[in-house]
């Protein structure tokens, strides 16, 4: 009975969030150790339908950089970076296109189906989903010199974002899940960091949450201490004292970028924990750092 009485305790715990959220839209990037475990990759499905049948409206955009390096050292296709960035000729492009749109997105879905959920898999070509433009990197030189520019290839930066079909399919109480890969006005394919799209289509939906499920505890402090909530101003603070480095910049940004464009909260989480989702979205201490304005 004390197990039965607990559980009812953690479902009270959890009702003023399920009722703030309550038709509300929330973006989820899913990537990371949590799409290679099979374990997390069950939890993940699970909690995305939960919040579905409560009355949430999730959004997943999600990543494949292990899945697509796995099928290009198969093909004899090398991989070259650039300040972390892949560098995408058409070949690699293809590959990319293939792995993500034709194999990622459709395990996906076919999981979160698997499971009871209803999943629709798009890519930023359905509907015209997200519009792209080839981007531009500038690597500094010596001081008196211009910036070099570092030609990507068939690497993106969105330039919009059409939410038409997500609200058709949100209507239809489907789950939408969005492969990062837009759409230019050339009618070229083009390759964008799955953290831009995410934080960009919740953006565009003004979502009550943008999620980012990563390998890392979240946002550290110059002690290496885990920050449970900062604002956006401390966000700044530590990206400027070297604080916040590496991959976990980008990310930041992203949220930084996604507040600045009226999403309520952003979350960088450690998908590496069982129902991390949930435990971020309905429990008073939640899971990793949480950025706000």
């Amino acid at each position: 009975m004390r197990e039965c009485i607990e559980k009812a305790k953690i479902l009270i715990e959890a009702l003023p969030y399920i009722r703030g959220f309550y038709n509300k839209t929330v973006v989820i990037k899913y990537g990371g150790h949590a799409m290679v475990d099979e374990e997390l990759k069950k939890n993940f499905a699970l909690d995305i339908i939960l919040m579905k049948y409560i009355g949430i409206n999730p959004v997943i955009v999600h990543g494949g950089g292990p899945q697509i390096n796995e099928v290009l050292t198969r093909m004899q296709i090398k991989t070259n970076y650039v300040e972390g960035m892949r560098v995408t000729d058409t070949e690699t492009m293809d590959v990319v296109e293939m792995v993500l749109v034709g194999k990622v997105n459709k395990e996906i879905v076919g999981l979160i189906n698997h499971h009871g959920g209803k999943a629709v898999g798009l890519s930023g070509r359905d509907g015209d989903l997200i519009r792209a433009k080839k981007m531009t990197v500038r690597k500094s030189q010596a001081e008196d010199a211009p910036p070099e520019l570092i030609d990507l290839g068939r690497v993106g930066e969105v330039t919009q974002v059409n939410p038409d079909i997500l609200q058709t399919i949100e209507v239809r109480d489907f789950i939408p899940v969005i492969a990062p890969v837009g759409v230019g006005d050339d009618n070229f394919s083009y390759n964008i960091n799955a953290d831009l799209v995410a934080g960009a289509v919740a953006a565009h939906l003004k979502a009550a949450k943008l999620i980012l499920l990563t390998d890392v505890e979240g946002v550290l402090d110059k002690n290496s201490r885990l920050l449970g909530s900062i604002s956006s101003g401390e966000a700044d603070a530590l990206l400027a004292s070297g604080a916040i480095a590496g991959g976990m910049i980008p990310k930041v940004k992203c949220c930084l970028a996604a507040l600045a464009a009226g999403v309520a909260k952003t979350h960088i989480v450690d998908g590496r924990v069982e129902h991390a989702v949930l435990l971020e979205m309905f429990t008073d201490q939640g899971v990793g750092t949480e950025i706000v304005l």
